[in-house]
């Protein structure tokens, strides 16, 4: 326990009041789609070591334990408490308990509990909060004028202010130990609880904080191990996750302790060394003190009405220190809980640090198909792990603290930053924590493991290539390694061939007959790394539902990402681009044969082919051949690097051979610049493509114009056409579509009417693809445009439920499509841009 004062909330937080939902908050577009509702927050955990979320409402409710799966379910057990005792002006004792939820259980549970009242205008029945009756009962004037407290969110913290109920100042900053260029205490499993308690009054003030949690061993993983894939209605691939939650039998609890920490330990019997997904420990802890009292009970019932530790915590914040290690049998449940109790005297602050760790080593993609996770590196794979992570995390908390702090105060500083921009820059990279991420332990090969985040919670598949050529600048400006690792895994598997042939799923949804294609072509660059049921990083190209060996984006992107990787980190990693020079060449070989006429740019084939794979495109398109030009000038310039690099040689590459591709590349450059002009400027902004007639403006037309300029290589486009297209693109897709209200739709006609209004992408708003065109606006000196842009896209998010779960696309009528979306990350390319000026 410390009197430290209590770290300022940074200003730009994103904030709202305990409890309080939305009247209408976007709900999905298609109903096969992940919806979970608003009730969203900022997770907690460690890269690739599972993740957890608790909402501003106060409930655990987010659980990706299980590598790559998703559960979304409140646990009531897993909850913190209060308990509060004054002494009046009339010297007569009072005294009030909570439960710091407003979320009270639907299934009947913890009956005996009292749940923390919401704050005032809380959503209406569509948002599903059982009314606190309780709280209504006695306090109903509280409820219909004024807060209860306030929810604050900067990842990798956030922070919950209690207000007007206690008469304690009562405030938990919650965080885990991620900052930028960390490798090691980023993939911790832990968070820490800092609790901030001082005495306004001028009376003693008896505080105690319980943290009770139910033991979940061998919950998260798939009960099915070899599950069917079938086809959903949108076309995806899927296949049921089947978590086994409540299945108990065996776990068991006990304390663990030394001088000054205290933990209860949630294990299962028989097990010392894990061997098997889901098999490990959970872990809760506190630190002891002279001047507080630490209780503990390691065997209550969560499924219980819960006066089994309620009735003595709420009587005097005390819990009866049973230590019961008996495991629970087959119809069992148990939970563990620790309280910390204080007296405050008038005018005094302690600080009160609780940790929650959980030590689950192992990931399974398909069965047998094992992973050790990056944390086991510094911790070992066997037991004692959850009570070594939670003992470090309150020995070091504090100086994680100063370490997040030390990496974000730069940017919080800077005054040509708006507060909306600065809080989306750093929440949007919850993704890196909650999207299904996998960090696996170092090997030879791969010194920092390997690493892949979900394209998202509907199309669960890994780093999807054509999303990450905007959604990887989170990634590549603050973890470098992991970013080079994410390639060196696309550049192993672009040589590779797999011939099975699976249904390709965009023709059951036009009612077409069904189409059979190969699901990796040797030399084609795969779309994704592979899915969690199957091996990822192994198998790719997991997406069926389009063929995309014969997508004309994928190639491109690959070389640009490398060649940006290889500029924007130091332009020093040699070795880096040795080992993808072999899958550049290959990859745009083969991107090469799809150039029909010999005209030196690859031409869309007339079938979504393309990140727009609901879109058609017919012949040169200015997307996917702006993208083939940039890629080229990359090639060009990785080849002349590696000709005076020592790399070369140790990676087995030819000097006359890499001359010789040179050339070549050389050559089909000189041969598309004129052509790419010729075929698709029309005097304002260039063409779709070059053969369907269509005079849409596409938002996202010069995305390669922007990489070349952003990687200091020549311009593909004249600097006038540029700007030219960048403002008509700004005009009519943002400005005419709805006022600018949403953002930029993907294409629209020059006056903002639509070519179809029934088609799907060229209608939506995507909000990884509005922060890169904002980028692009930027580096055209277009900078009040490129906020604009922004910030109607970052309202979007965080006004109406959808923060932590960022999606892809945003429609005009309030729907959303595809949560928690790798390429919203895109927002860091904005603020690369930003920082070079």
């Amino acid at each position: 326990m410390t009197n430290h004062p209590s770290s300022a909330i940074p200003a730009c937080a994103w904030q709202r009041p305990i409890g309080l939902g939305w009247e209408k908050p976007y709900t999905v577009r298609y109903p096969s789609n992940i919806d979970d509702g608003p009730w969203h927050g900022m997770p907690l955990g460690g890269f690739g070591a599972g993740c957890i979320g608790r909402s501003h409402r106060g409930d655990f409710n987010f659980w990706h334990i299980d590598g790559g799966e998703h559960v979304f379910q409140n646990i009531p057990s897993c909850q913190f408490s209060v308990f509060e005792s004054t002494n009046s002006e009339e010297n007569t004792n009072s005294s009030q308990a909570y439960a710091l939820s407003i979320a009270i259980p639907e299934n009947g549970t913890l009956t005996a509990w009292k749940w923390y009242p919401p704050s005032e205008n809380l959503a209406d029945k569509e948002d599903k909060v059982t009314p606190n009756s309780q709280f209504s009962t006695q306090n109903s004037s509280l409820l219909t004028s004024q807060t209860t407290g306030t929810y604050h969110a900067l990842y990798p913290r956030s922070w919950f202010v209690y207000e007007n109920v206690l008469k304690t100042q009562l405030t938990c900053e919650q965080f885990s130990p991620i900052w930028a260029n960390n490798y090691q205490e980023s993939s911790y499993p832990v968070a820490v609880f800092v609790w901030k308690a001082h005495n306004p009054t001028n009376a003693p003030i008896t505080l105690s904080i319980m943290l009770t949690w139910q033991n979940m061993v061998g919950w998260f993983t798939n009960a099915s191990k070899s599950p069917e894939v079938k086809i959903r209605d949108d076309g995806s691939p899927v296949y049921e996750y089947q978590p086994r939650l409540n299945q108990s039998q065996g776990n068991y609890n006990f304390i663990v302790e030394n001088a000054d920490k205290i933990a209860s330990v949630m294990a299962r019997d028989g097990i010392v060394t894990p061997q098997e997904e889901g098999e490990g420990e959970w872990c809760i802890a506190t630190r002891k003190h002279p001047s507080v009292e630490v209780f503990h009970h390691t065997r209550w019932n969560p499924v219980g009405t819960g006066n089994d530790i309620w009735d003595s915590f709420a009587k005097d914040g005390s819990l009866s220190n049973i230590v019961d290690t008996t495991p629970a049998n087959v119809d069992e449940q148990t939970g563990s809980a620790l309280a910390v109790r204080i007296t405050l005297q008038p005018g005094e602050t302690l600080e009160i640090p609780f940790a929650l760790s959980w030590n689950f080593p192992i990931t399974e993609f398909a069965e047998g198909v094992k992973y050790y996770r990056r944390y086991t590196d510094f911790f070992g794979r066997g037991e004692n792990s959850a009570w070594n992570l939670a003992a470090i995390a309150l020995d070091e908390y504090q100086q994680w603290q100063q370490q997040i702090q030390a990496w974000q105060q730069p940017i919080l500083n800077r005054g040509d930053l708006p507060d909306w921009f600065k809080m989306a820059l750093f929440n949007e990279l919850y993704d890196l924590t909650a999207g299904g991420t996998l960090w696996s332990a170092a090997t030879e090969k791969d010194l920092y493991g390997q690493f892949a985040v979900l394209e998202c919670l509907d199309y669960r598949w890994y780093e999807s290539l054509d999303v990450r050529l905007y959604g990887s600048f989170g990634l590549l400006m603050l973890f470098p390694e992991l970013e080079k690792a994410v390639m060196r895994a696309f550049a192993r598997a672009i040589p590779a061939s797999d011939d099975r042939t699976r249904v390709i799923g965009y023709y059951y949804t036009i009612g077409a007959e069904s189409q059979m294609a190969v699901r990796k072509t040797a030399g084609a660059t795969p779309h994704d790394l592979g899915a969690p049921n199957e091996h990822v990083w192994e198998k790719t190209n997991y997406t069926a539902y389009q063929d995309c060996n014969l997508w004309k984006d994928l190639g491109s992107d690959f070389v640009l990402q490398v060649y940006r990787d290889f500029i924007l980190t130091g332009a020093s990693d040699r070795n880096f681009l040795a080992e993808s020079w072999n899958a550049i060449v290959q990859t745009l070989d083969y991107l090469k044969e799809f150039d029909l006429d010999n005209d030196g740019i690859p031409e869309n084939s007339g079938a979504p082919d393309q990140t727009f794979d609901d879109w058609r495109l017919q012949g040169v398109s200015a997307y996917c051949g702006g993208l083939w030009l940039a890629a080229l000038q990359s090639a060009i310039a990785i080849g002349n690097i590696l000709k005076t690099s020592d790399k070369s040689s140790e990676n087995n590459l030819d000097l006359h051979t890499i001359n010789s591709q040179i050339e070549k590349f050389q050559t089909w450059l000189s041969r598309s610049l004129p052509i790419y002009q010729e075929k698709l400027w029309n005097g304002t902004y260039y063409k779709l493509d070059s053969e369907s007639g269509s005079d849409i403006v596409m938002a996202d037309q010069l995305c390669g114009q922007f990489y070349t300029r952003l990687l200091g290589l020549p311009d593909i486009v004249p600097n006038e056409c540029a700007h030219s297209a960048l403002a008509t693109v700004y005009d009519a897709c943002f400005l005419k579509f709805h006022n600018g209200k949403f953002g930029a739709a993907n294409g629209l006609h020059l006056d903002g009417s639509p070519e179809n209004p029934k088609a799907t992408h060229p209608l939506e708003v995507w909000t990884g693809i509005n922060f890169g065109i904002a980028a692009f606006l930027h580096q055209m000196g277009m900078k009040a445009e490129a906020f604009q842009l922004t910030e109607a896209v970052v309202n979007q998010i965080y006004e109406n439920g959808l923060q932590f779960r960022t999606p892809e696309a945003i429609t005009a009528v309030g729907t959303f499509r595809a949560s928690t979306y790798l390429r919203a990350m895109a927002i860091w390319g904005i603020y690369l841009v930003i920082g070079e000026e």
